[in-house]
């Protein structure tokens, strides 16, 4: 399927590896121009490197969101390399695991200051140029546990709901002007975020993380971790033309593994 994207211009957050890269790659697999970023130069480069051997326009814009400034810092630069951004893929690395019983205000405002505050103020640096230039893409990279709070994960299930619940809000609001909306959901994609929480899991409970890997496998329908380009595909999707009616919606990418709809 022809996603009628090539030429468009992406900005995608935390996308050096893991899920962030694979849309990255998928996008620029559809002729996106894609403006990668991370905290670590070095990373940035390698990542957009790996997208340029295979084809791919990419650039690396290496900032921390975390900063103050680093938002606007982050849409100045990519401005001046690739021009208007029509697409925003919100994303960035989630906090340690904790429990609810746990979190004290240091750890809450921790967690909003990574998966809240700069996603609202990208959103706010580059929404009205979108609005104005009738096309728009804002896709987040969310969570399943804004639908089903995931265990000893207080502080990611906090963070991503404020954000789910800002960009529903959004989504009304923009719809009439050509932008859409989305939040995409991961369930057990085989990155190395994943394998840092099996890891966790096993030395809690005094095990193997291949052990907490099967485990876990047991309850997935699909029988298995999702791959990333699966992912990544999902992602570009949601950020293409083909999908101008699709706004203000959560999709699961996870195998089946939530027993809702």
């Amino acid at each position: 399927m022809d996603l009628q994207i090539s030429g468009r211009s992406a900005l995608v957050c935390a996308s050096t590896s893991g899920l962030g890269f694979a849309i990255a790659d998928a996008l620029a697999a559809d002729g996106v121009r894609v403006a990668v970023n991370g905290r670590t130069p070095r990373r940035c480069d390698e990542a957009a490197a790996r997208i340029r051997e295979r084809g791919g326009d990419a650039v690396a814009i290496a900032v921390d969101l975390t900063r103050e400034k680093g938002p606007a810092e982050l849409v100045e630069r990519a401005r001046a390399a690739l021009g208007d951004l029509d697409i925003l893929v919100l994303n960035g690395g989630g906090p340690p695991p904790s429990t609810a019983g746990a979190v004290d205000q240091a750890a809450i405002t921790s967690a909003i200051d990574t998966l809240l505050r700069p996603h609202v103020a990208l959103v706010r640096e580059l929404m009205p140029a979108m609005r104005a230039r009738g096309w728009g893409r804002v896709l987040a990279v969310g969570s399943s546990g804004i639908e089903t709070p995931l265990p000893d994960l207080a502080l990611s299930n906090l963070g991503r709901a404020a954000l789910a619940g800002y960009l529903k809000t959004l989504a009304r609001e923009v719809a009439a002007d050509g932008v859409t909306v989305n939040l995409l959901l991961p369930g057990r994609i085989n990155t190395e975020r994943l394998t840092e929480l099996d890891s966790a899991a096993a030395r809690e409970r005094g095990t193997s993380a291949e052990e907490v890997a099967a485990s876990v496998i047991a309850n997935i329908p699909a029988g298995r971790y999702g791959d990333p380009a699966e992912f990544g595909a999902a992602g570009a999707f949601l950020c293409s033309q083909r999908a101008s009616f699709i706004t203000g919606t959560a999709l699961r990418v996870d195998g089946g593994e939530v027993a809702s709809l």
